[in-house]
């Protein structure tokens, strides 16, 4: 029972790290049309951005308040980066959707490469805190206290999307814009400051992503972001292009088809089921799980 509640919450604490990354493509394919695959990069500039804050910016480090104000200082420089990439390289070609997938592939080798410039190829460790690194007991499986604060991390980006786009202005007019872009520029609203935000946003969950990713491995690389970047895709296609919610349902399902098959199974099985399950919902409901259904 025990190894059964830790596979568990293991699963649902990579389902937390997957939801991160998702979030913020599901937002912006949702209301901008944009296949962002320069995505992963805004997950390596927060991982980078914290992991060189913890040591150099002063009052930040690797425990308490110090360790708060390096994750902020990392969240800060990704959502930074999603804004110019938005404004310099995104905006110009909302209308060209070829070009489009071709900058954001190029912008992602290319951060790939500055990073590996920057801090070299080789993983590094990263700093956490002490208690990260422990084990909480529950139901009789020690859990990995940095799973544990994914999952916290992941439910609070959850709500405060949800409750942003319920109850603000601008999520209004997300939602709406998400629904039907044309209507809600007819009637006179900026719908380009709402895809400047969005890309803020998600490059701020993408970034917390990163940092937090950190945590959950122990270490920072160059490709991490890339790495995970294909899951996220995965999981923002069976969740429903667009949709948040979809998106977190299916980051859990993902996150524990992965961890249960790998386990009982060989490693690497999970990975194939959980592209043979893409592929299950693209044949059978190619909508996704939360999205709705084209109409002529």
């Amino acid at each position: 029972m025990g190894t059964v509640i830790l596979l568990a919450l293991t699963g649902l604490g990579l389902a937390a790290l997957y939801f991160l990354v998702a979030s913020g493509l599901s937002l912006v394919f949702g209301l901008a049309d944009v296949l962002n695959f320069a995505h992963g990069l805004f997950l390596g500039v927060g991982a980078y951005g914290t992991w060189w804050a913890a040591g150099n910016l002063p009052g930040a480090g690797s425990d308490g308040f110090g360790f708060v104000l390096a994750v902020a200082f990392g969240v800060a420089a990704g959502t930074l980066v999603a804004i110019l990439v938005e404004l310099v390289l995104i905006r110009p070609l909302y209308s060209r959707t070829i070009e489009q997938v071709l900058v954001t592939v190029g912008l992602s080798l290319a951060g790939v490469a500055l990073l590996q410039a920057t801090w070299g190829a080789d993983a590094r460790p990263f700093p956490r805190p002490d208690w990260t690194r422990q084990v909480t007991g529950i139901l009789g499986a020690q859990v990995p206290n940095g799973g544990l604060l994914l999952i916290i991390a992941a439910v609070l980006v959850l709500g405060a999307i949800l409750a942003f786009l319920r109850w603000t202005r601008y999520g209004l007019v997300i939602r709406a814009g998400v629904e039907n872009r044309e209507m809600v520029t007819a009637l006179g609203i900026d719908v380009r400051k709402a895809f400047t935000l969005v890309f803020a946003i998600g490059g701020a969950a993408a970034a917390l992503a990163g940092a937090l990713g950190g945590v959950y491995f122990g270490t920072v690389s160059p490709g991490q972001g890339s790495s995970l970047l294909i899951f996220a895709f995965i999981v923002v296609v069976i969740g429903g292009m667009g949709s948040v919610v979809g998106s977190a349902y299916a980051a859990v399902v993902v996150g524990l088809v992965q961890q249960f098959v790998n386990y009982y199974g060989t490693s690497g099985l999970g990975d194939i089921c959980v592209v043979g399950l893409l592929a299950v919902v693209l044949l059978l409901r190619p909508q996704g799980i939360a999205g709705k259904v084209a109409t002529a």
